[in-house]
């Protein structure tokens, strides 16, 4: 077999394959022989159907079987023996001439680039911290409080106010016509707590029991109801009962009602010190390896191949499909998703996942065993059986490949960080877990 390679631009190659006719035909003539034997036609019986009949019939579609393996195969062979690192699936067409006895193919394919890494003495991260403070805990203190809260019924000349249970009976109107959802008996929601819109809140706040109040609610552009974004409607509002919320006290059977056993409202306050710090960790981690990762993709020179972005883009486009129907959108399938709003992600994606892949590669920072064991018995830690949660880590393959990958990145991140120019920055905890 004959090859010739030839450069088109950048990393597109075509390969020029040439097979014996006597090679594709000799293998349909074998396919075509064990199909004879098991081919099932009406008026012959069972491995008695005349080799000429089943060649008609099945001719064809084995010759195309035949031509797929064998160009295949030719391809694969070829790019191994030249050492060509093959990105994506080559596009094969038959050439219109050929020489005698052989038939000859044009193979169009790209090949991964060349990752060049510039120094990363002179890339600039910035490095971010916070700590947990006691702030930080009684928040979080406030927020279990609120989930344990019951209510009682206030006096019937009391005003709703925030934090108030509210049961009410509603009904709107937009253009005197009613509307989907724009009525509803003895609804209930927490007042001041955003679960309304504020001018429905502002309506209720300070109504007593029985009384009714009418406004105007405009509903937002963005409102998830589409056939009422962005109008105005008429409500008419019943207060039917308030009830107030009662907070049970921060002691030691509050602690204990959390499943802390010993140490009352300080082991209370240690438990939840530990579980978040080990979220400032994660999210300060996640942020960090950003940063770390956009200065990596900065320092960096390559041509991206077409057609790994293109896969990327497909598979971002499948998985925006996906989300669609599992939120119940009807024809999600069929929805026109535009790939071109994808393929800024997914060009960044490649590139960082190549540049990623050369560092690895040139600075030895695969995964360790040993880190894999470390990292699965550190999310082990935080359950309460860990010895069951990491054997469910090591009993699959696919998750040992996700927790290896974050085991690299997380290498990667502590080497770029020991070469660059990394600047410490203390943030607070509310601006870490995105709070006000």
């Amino acid at each position: 077999m004959a090859v010739t390679v030839e450069t088109l631009e950048k990393l597109e190659r075509k390969m020029t394959l040439t097979l014996p006719v006597t090679v594709i035909q000799s293998e349909v003539d074998s396919r075509l022989k064990r199909l004879a034997r098991t081919v099932k036609m009406d008026g012959f019986r069972p491995g008695k159907v005349p080799m000429n009949v089943v060649a008609q019939r099945y001719g064809y579609s084995v010759h195309y079987e035949v031509m797929n393996d064998k160009v295949g195969e030719a391809f694969a062979s070829a790019a191994n023996e030249a050492k060509l690192r093959v990105a994506g699936q080559p596009r094969i067409t038959e050439k219109e001439e050929s020489p005698e006895g052989e038939m000859a193919f044009d193979a169009v394919f790209e090949v991964y680039p060349e990752v060049k890494i510039g120094d990363l003495a002179t890339a600039e991260v910035e490095k971010l911290s916070a700590e947990v403070t006691d702030a930080a805990i009684d928040k979080t203190i406030e927020i279990l409080r609120k989930q344990r809260r019951t209510f009682a019924q206030r006096a019937m000349d009391a005003a709703a106010q925030d934090g108030d249970r509210a049961t009410v009976d509603f009904e709107g109107k937009i253009d005197g016509e009613p509307f989907a959802g724009g009525k509803a008996d003895a609804y209930q929601f927490l007042v001041g707590e955003g679960q309304m819109l504020k001018e429905f809140e502002d309506a209720v706040r300070g109504l007593k029991s029985g009384e009714s109040k009418t406004f105007q609610l405009a509903f937002p552009e963005d409102y998830h109801g589409k056939d009422v974004a962005g109008k105005t409607a008429d409500f008419m509002v019943t207060l039917k009962k308030i009830e107030a919320a009662h907070l049970p006290e921060v002691n030691d059977a509050l602690a204990k009602s959390l499943g802390i056993t010993e140490g009352g409202v300080e082991g209370l306050r240690a438990d939840i010190k530990k579980n978040l710090e080990r979220e400032v960790k994660s999210r300060l981690m996640a942020r960090n390896k950003q940063a770390v990762m956009d200065a990596l993709v900065g320092k960096a020179e390559l041509d991206l191949p077409k057609s790994i972005v293109q896969s990327e883009v497909d598979r971002m486009v499948e998985g925006a499909r996906a989300d669609l129907k599992q939120r119940g959108i009807k024809d999600a399938d069929k929805a026109p998703i535009p790939e071109e709003m994808f393929r800024p992600q997914a060009e960044r994606r490649v590139r960082l996942g190549l540049v990623v892949a050369e560092l690895v590669r040139s600075s030895n920072l695969a995964a360790t065993p040993e880190q894999i064991k470390a990292h699965i018995e550190e999310l082990a830690a935080s359950y309460e059986k860990p010895a069951d949660v990491v054997r469910w880590y090591q009993s699959d393959r696919q998750r040992l490949a996700e927790v290896e990958a974050v085991v690299i990145e997380n290498n990667v991140t502590e080497f770029v960080l020991s070469k660059a120019k990394s600047t410490d920055k203390a943030i607070s905890f509310d601006e870490l877990m995105g709070q006000n």
